[in-house]
């Protein structure tokens, strides 16, 4: 046993480890600034050439119209007075002689109208006959119709002179209306309100 034991060497002392001196760390460097690589410029994004659409010709431009020069006024031809075949002063005692044989007819065509109406109210009542066996009756009713007729007239001629008393003031008086000749003076002074000359009226009764 005890050889054993001999046997067994006592274990090896370890020398102690020599302690490497620490070495003192190594003041860090300072990190030299990063130097900042330098931006890049963004190269200038290529812009497509735009394609220029080719330029219109402008339209040569209109030469404006000469100003038309306004044409003159025309002048509005003067009215021809119509030539007035007798004076003033032969006219307007044409124009009272009109007047006056006009406020005489109308007084006779109304003295005529009373007249025949008087004829017919004097008569009895029951005589109302005017035929060829009425007798007297006959005679009042050829009277009557006589009367009437004056009357008729009468009222016919006051036409003829209105008429002739529009004609002086349109100036148209003493001329012919069928031959555009003038009247004469004498025919007139007759007739005041005639409106032909003799020759043309008896020709339209022939």
């Amino acid at each position: 046993m005890a050889t054993k034991r001999a046997a067994k060497k006592a274990p090896a002392k370890k020398a102690p480890a020599k302690k490497a001196p620490a070495k003192k760390a190594a003041p860090a460097k300072k990190a030299a600034p990063a130097k900042k690589a330098p931006a890049k410029k963004a190269a200038p994004a290529k812009k497509a050439p735009a394609k220029k659409a080719p330029a219109k010709k402008a339209a040569p431009a209109k030469q404006a119209a000469p100003a038309k020069q306004a044409a003159p006024a025309k002048k509005a031809p003067a009215k021809k007075k119509k030539a007035v075949p007798y004076d003033a002063k032969f006219l307007e005692e044409q124009r009272l002689a009109l007047l006056d044989e006009r406020a005489t007819l109308a007084e006779q065509a109304e003295s005529l109208k009373a007249e025949a109406d008087s004829l017919v109210a004097d008569r009895e009542p029951g005589d109302v006959q005017f035929d060829d066996e009425g007798g007297e009756g006959d005679s009042i009713a050829v009277e009557r119709d006589f009367d009437l007729h004056r009357a008729a007239a009468a009222l016919g001629v006051i036409e003829e002179i209105d008429a002739a008393l529009l004609r002086i003031k349109d100036g148209s008086y003493g001329i012919c209306e069928s031959s555009g000749l003038r009247i004469p003076k004498e025919r007139l002074q007759a007739i005041p309100w005639a409106r032909e000359r003799v020759e043309i009226r008896t020709r339209s009764f022939r």
